[in-house]
Formats: C-alpha cells, structure tokens, sequence
C-alpha cells in the first residue's frame, strides 16, 4: 500500500512538470547589436560619376602653317619644360635672320666709327676753343670746328637709333623662327601626335577648333572633378578632407583635399542641379598608374564624430526609437542622437555603452520572454 502511494506521488510530479513546462512561454532569440565606441564619419558622394584630371593638360598647336620638317616625339614620350617637340620648314626666315643678323653687325661698326669720330672731333673742338680763348686761333676756325663736332655728335646718336632698329629686327626674325618650333609649356607625358612628317599643318581659322598638333599632360598632378547634388553644396568647404574611389581599382582609395567649388549650380536637367567640385589627390600611388579619364567617385567628410558611444543605424525604429534587453525583456528607448550615416550613429544621450539592442527592431514580433541569439551580430 505504501510502495503504490509512492508510486502515485512520483507520477504525479512527472505530470505537474510536464505541465508546467508546456504552459511556461519558451524565450525567442533575438539578433542583437552592443552600443560601443568609435567615429561617426558623415559624407556627401557624388550623384553622377567624377573625372580623374590634369591639373596641367594643353593641346599644343603653331600659330602659323608650314611643312612639318621634324618630329622629336612620340605619344607615350616623356618630357622636359623646353624640350622640342616639332617644327616646320623654315629655311626661308633662317636666311631673312642671317641678313638681319648681317646688318646688325654692320650698323654695330658703322657705329663705332661714326661715334669715335664724333669723339675725335668734339676733343679738336675743346682744343680751338682754348686757343680762341688765348687769341692763338681764329673764330672761324674755332666755330667751324664746333658746328663739326655737333653734326658728329648727331650722326653718332643716329648710328646708336639704327643699331636699335637692328636689334629689333633681329629679335622680330627670331620670334618668326621660334613661332616655327613647338615647345614644351612644361613636363608631362604627351598623350598625342596629331601630325606627320612632311604633311602641311593648316593653323586654325578664327573662331574654328582644331585638333592640336600634340596633346601634352601633366601625369604628376592630379584631380577630381565630380559633380554633387545642389541640395549638400551649402555643407562642402574649400580644404575639407575627401577620399576618392575608382571603378577600375575595386577595394581601393585615394586621399585627396577639396580645392574647388563651383560657384554656379549647372542644370543638365530641370530634375538634375549639380554643383562642380574638384578635388585634388594628395599622393598618387606608386605601384598603379592613375589615367587620366578614369571614372571616379568622390566622398567628401563633412563631419566626424571622434570616439564617441555609437549604434549600428539598423537597430534604430523608424519612430527613432530602440529595443534594449532587459533581462528577457525588450524595452522601448527613445534616446538623443547625434551625427550618422549609413552605418552608425552617434548617441548623444539615454545609451551606455555595452547596451544589448534588437539588430533589427522592426522584425520583433511578440511581447517575449527573449534572449540573445546564439550567433550575435558584431558591433
């Protein structure tokens, strides 16, 4: 009778427990985010994609037609400020520089001869005047030698004026020749040869472009030029930092600085107002080449927040508000933001640090008991 009470006693804990356990709620897993520290980096991208330019890039032409005579070089060809890179045919203006030439040298002796005869004869002048003066000589003489010594004096003046007009023409012969050689403005790559050797070179009309002769660049300096929308122009600062990214170098960027921003808003569309911003590369890499032409990306920091308490955006509500765990509970707070972007942001007030959030606070469904899921996302 014992043992059977016994028995009864135990079967009915079994089912009390078994009840128990099928009536208490089991807690939901819940992904959850920690409030950490960190920065809160705030930026303004471009809506349509930048450029990669030269901050020096010329198309280089000669003001006046000719046959090409020589070719130094070539696309692709490196060179130096001053470096010859064409010229034409000019063996005509180097034979008018030979006689103009010619002529300075000659108006340069006719000079000196003129000019010391005028010193010989303003000396013979000074001589007779002191010896009118001693009554040792004639007035005469003496006035004849001084009306001598004048005319000399102006021949010799008028010498010095012609060897002017010599240099001038000599100079003005020069500038024709060197309008016939092509120089380098400055260093750089040249990019392209528009010409041929011994094709003739038609300078452009008035008003009409032509394609230069050589497209020279500048490839050690560099900038971007990216349009951004109209409605963040009033937030970028000439100086604020940037980072540039490239479709042809995934998983890459480029620091650079802003240099310029447009002052006029350019409407490609009625629905489309962009202000031109540049933005030039602070170091340019050394193992890639950077082309002049690539597409780029332009991110401008507009503000950063420098360790401070941080959340992951995707925890926030859309009425603002977060879902912090308490015990197996998930408690509604509505803290005080501060800056943000796509990927945090920045809590002013009403978070600690370590708080357990709801990843995703728009999925919770129920009133609980929760707990942690197995796998927590990672700040």
């Amino acid at each position: 009778m014992k043992r059977g009470w016994l028995w009864w006693t135990a079967g009915a804990g079994v089912a009390l427990a078994a009840l128990a356990l099928w009536w208490w709620p089991q807690a939901t897993p819940v992904k959850l985010v920690a409030v950490g520290r960190g920065d809160v980096l705030v930026t303004l991208v471009n809506t349509r994609a930048g450029t990669i330019k030269s901050c020096q890039r010329a198309g280089l032409s000669l003001p006046g037609g000719g046959v090409v005579e020589q070719i130094a070089v070539k696309a692709g060809d490196r060179v130096a400020r001053g470096d010859l890179l064409l010229t034409l045919w000019s063996e005509d203006i180097r034979a008018d520089l030979s006689r103009a030439r010619a002529q300075q040298a000659l108006g340069k002796t006719q000079r000196e001869e003129r000019c010391s005869e005028a010193t010989y004869y303003e000396r013979e002048a000074q001589r007779l005047a002191t010896l009118l003066a001693k009554n040792l000589t004639s007035r005469t003489l003496a006035e004849q030698a001084q009306n001598l010594a004048h005319t000399r004096r102006y021949i010799c003046r008028a010498s010095r004026q012609q060897e002017r007009v010599d240099e001038a023409l000599v100079a003005q012969v020069e500038a024709r020749l060197a309008e016939r050689r092509l120089q380098a403005p400055f260093a750089g790559v040249v990019a392209e040869v528009n010409s041929k050797l011994g094709e003739y070179m038609t300078p452009s009309p008035p008003g009409v472009a032509m394609p230069p002769v050589i497209d020279l660049i500048d490839d050690h300096c560099l900038y971007v030029s990216a349009p951004i929308d109209e409605v963040d122009a009033a937030r970028l600062k000439v100086g604020q930092s940037a980072r540039v990214l490239l479709d042809a170098m995934p998983g890459r960027d480029f620091a650079a600085t802003v240099t310029r921003i447009a002052p006029y808003v350019k409407e490609l569309e009625k629905q489309a107002r962009t202000v031109e911003v540049e933005a030039a590369l602070t170091a340019l890499p050394t193992d890639v080449p950077l082309l002049i032409g690539y597409s780029a990306d332009l991110e401008v920091e507009v503000t950063r927040a420098t360790d401070e308490l941080r959340m992951a955006a995707s925890s926030r509500a859309d009425d603002g508000s977060v879902l912090r765990l308490e015990g197996d509970k998930l408690v509604r707070v509505l803290p005080r933001w501060g800056v943000e972007n796509w990927n945090w942001i920045e809590v002013a007030e009403g978070l600690a640090a370590g708080d357990q959030l709801a990843a995703q606070p728009g999925q919770i469904v129920g009133e609980g008991p929760f707990s942690a899921a197995t796998e927590p996302v990672d700040e």
